[in-house]
């Protein structure tokens, strides 16, 4: 009886043993394909606020890069430092294109969103640069920001790079995730995304709405963007977690360090990806003040849903002030 048992023990090591050799990753396997293990986000509601930037990675446990480290492949998730696309695994038609790479070593394939008319929002249309993309990023700055993001995030017509199609952070408050793959989003289709936030030349910094600030901007290639005196107290001066301060403290014109907003071919001061975003922090943006704010999502300045807070309102007001406490006449609350 006991050599019985002895052998049923024995058995069930070794299957045992035999089951953790399989890689679930594998073809095959599990969980085929698998891009990496998503890291653990943090329970709803209970992210630290009032951290310093480097307690706030800490305590997150990851790279500054956050989502963008790729599950540890690094700036290589993006970058081709040799190759370009190719270099890169980036797959049919990138072998083609022989401008591969030439613009930030960009290491994902572009070949097919050359020339193509993307539909964001609604009235909202961008047309996305031919290549070589060498030829044109300085006169269409935000057009090559748009193709280079949605070489990754349009999840449709292009490689998903090392994506799962979901942030690996979770909503704060609420719970749950929200999509990074536009194409794929439902009321979404390739190439056209209706439900996202606008970007290109139409969406200009405009005055005289409610939804907008007391300044002008937009236009040609000659506007200069200008502030009201409200919008100067309340963005360069009062906020220093503002972006706006930070374009403030660098000059305070097109093309200084900082500037937030993007050219498309001639017309100035038009929102695109990197206006809201910083793709290369996720938790912590650096103001202008020399002062490192914590922040989600790789949002370009203090983003931290909190009971009671108001960092997020605050941070969506750099644009939309005329919503905004200080624009109302109140100087209380403010971040």
């Amino acid at each position: 009886m006991r050599k019985l048992i002895m052998l049923i023990v024995l058995a069930l090591a070794v299957t045992g043993v035999a089951m953790a050799q399989v890689n679930p990753c594998a073809p095959g396997g599990a969980s085929f394909p698998c891009m990496g293990t998503t890291p653990t986000a943090p329970a709803a509601g209970t992210l630290p606020t009032g951290l310093s930037s480097n307690s706030f990675n800490v305590a997150l446990g990851q790279d500054v890069l956050g989502a963008h480290n790729g599950y540890g492949r690094g700036c290589v998730m993006c970058h081709a430092p040799h190759g370009g696309a190719m270099g890169n695994g980036g797959g049919t038609g990138a072998s083609s294109d022989t401008s591969n790479g030439s613009t930030a070593l960009w290491g994902e394939n572009l070949q097919p969103l050359y020339s193509q008319s993307v539909q964001i929002n609604t009235g909202y249309t961008v047309s996305l640069p031919a290549a070589p993309l060498s030829s044109n990023p300085s006169s269409n700055s935000g057009a090559t920001t748009v193709i280079l993001c949605l070489s990754c995030h349009d999840g449709s017509i292009t490689r998903p790079a090392m994506m799962q199609g979901q942030t690996v952070e979770e909503l704060p408050i609420v719970g749950g995730t929200a999509p990074t793959l536009f194409g794929l989003t439902p009321g979404n289709s390739a190439l056209t995304y209706i439900n996202e936030h606008p970007v290109g030349s139409s969406a200009t910094i405009s005055p005289g709405t409610s939804h907008n600030w007391d300044g002008s901007g937009g236009g040609t290639s000659t506007t200069k963007l200008t502030m009201g005196p409200n919008w100067i107290n309340f963005a360069t001066n009062d906020y220093p977690a503002s972006f706006w301060y930070t374009y403030a403290k660098n000059g305070g014109a097109s093309g200084a360090a900082g500037f937030p907003l993007a050219s498309f071919t001639g017309t100035v001061n038009a929102v695109t990806c990197t206006t809201c975003h910083n793709q290369h922090s996720m938790t912590v943006y650096q103001g202008g003040n020399d002062t490192n704010y914590p922040t989600m999502f790789f949002i370009k300045g203090e983003y931290m849903p909190s009971t009671g807070g108001n960092s997020v309102a605050q941070f969506c007001r750099n644009c939309h002030g005329g919503e905004s406490n200080e624009m109302s006449g109140l100087s209380v609350p403010t971040t």
